[in-house]
């Protein structure tokens, strides 16, 4: 998602940039511009879709596939493409989310002098990576829809697009196994995403210090997509490496996170002492002293489920289940 910076600005002081001789901003930044600039990050992400959609579609005519595991009756790829390739959006949206949030926290955090990409790139980066990252989880979403359509073949054409929708983009529809929980969960991602990530083009409009405080939430949208994942993702479902790894990859996230409230850019975000002009208001004090605590413990948190290897996952049953967890809907 966009940096908490303004282009025109420094993170020290904030100040909004000097109006051009148009009227507008010096060196504005709109969403057509950025739309164009995605262009080869959006190909990229394709064609990552693609590999992962080939690696899943051969692990699953291998029956190597632990979705296959989950749910033996998706044993053909060639049937189940459409999921697969909902699963192939949802890996590279993921890992798109990682990376603009990798980004985002190093452009907030600290301040780059030594860095060997300038400044303005990495913005431009963290832009584009945010565009491409919603296009990939509204991607995910429909692909998951257009399945639920070809799956409930004993229902009217009308109701089955009907239920494929509701099912994938109505919160709480959805009304299978862990699905009830998971769905909600990464539909809450999705639209919290679109908002929070467009509100930086209209940032001017309504002020940079209500943009930057809604778009702290940005952290919120990708734990929300990786608990999703973890939760509903069946190439992590049990506990074994796939999964230990998807937690490891957080491990990054979660220190940079740390050190940007350590040591913020802004010097209105600095901890200081209580009650003081630096400081703050005793309360604003000393919720930014939980979010480091907070933050601390995730750390912790995470390096001990890598540790322990105990990181939530389901145990493979010695036999698999005998049918769908999504039973097909009747008029």
């Amino acid at each position: 998602m966009p940096p908490e910076t303004t282009p025109g600005t420094t993170p020290e002081d904030g100040a909004t940039p000097s109006p051009a001789r148009d009227g507008h901003a010096a060196g504005r930044v709109t969403l057509r511009a950025d739309l164009r600039a995605a262009v080869p990050d959006a190909t990229a992400a394709v064609l990552v879709t693609a590999a992962v959609f080939v690696f899943l579609w051969a692990r699953m005519g291998s029956g190597d596939s632990a979705t296959v595991a989950v749910m033996p009756f998706m044993d053909d790829p060639g049937t189940y493409w459409m999921y697969l390739l909902s699963q192939a959006f949802g890996w590279s949206g993921l890992l798109w989310a990682w990376g603009t949030v990798v980004l985002g926290l190093l452009l907030s955090g600290p301040r780059l002098d030594r860095s060997p990409v300038p400044r303005q790139v990495l913005e431009r980066w963290h832009r584009t990576t945010s565009l491409t990252t919603m296009a990939l989880m509204f991607a995910h979403a429909l692909m998951f829809a257009a399945e639920l359509v070809r799956y409930e073949t004993e229902l009217a054409w009308l109701k089955r697009l009907w239920t494929g929708f509701a099912d994938s983009f109505v919160p709480g529809w959805y009304d299978s196994g862990t699905g009830q929980i998971a769905l909600p969960i990464g539909q809450a991602a999705l639209y919290l995403a679109v908002p929070l990530g467009l509100l930086f083009y209209v940032r001017n409009r309504i002020g940079a210090t209500t943009w930057r405080r809604l778009h702290r939430f940005v952290i919120v949208v990708y734990v929300l997509s990786v608990w999703h994942t973890l939760l509903y993702g069946t190439n992590v479902w049990y506990g074994e490496w796939p999964r230990t790894v998807l937690w490891l990859l957080q491990l990054p996230v979660a220190v940079l996170l740390l050190v940007r409230l350590l040591r913020p850019a802004r010097r209105a975000e600095r901890l200081g002492a209580p009650g003081r002009r630096a400081g703050g208001s005793l309360p604003g004090w000393a919720l930014r002293a939980a979010g480091r605590v907070v933050a601390g413990a995730v750390v912790v948190g995470i390096l001990v489920v890598v540790v322990s290897g105990h990181d939530g996952g389901r145990q493979r049953p010695a036999e698999a289940p005998a049918s769908s967890p999504h039973e097909k809907e009747t008029e």
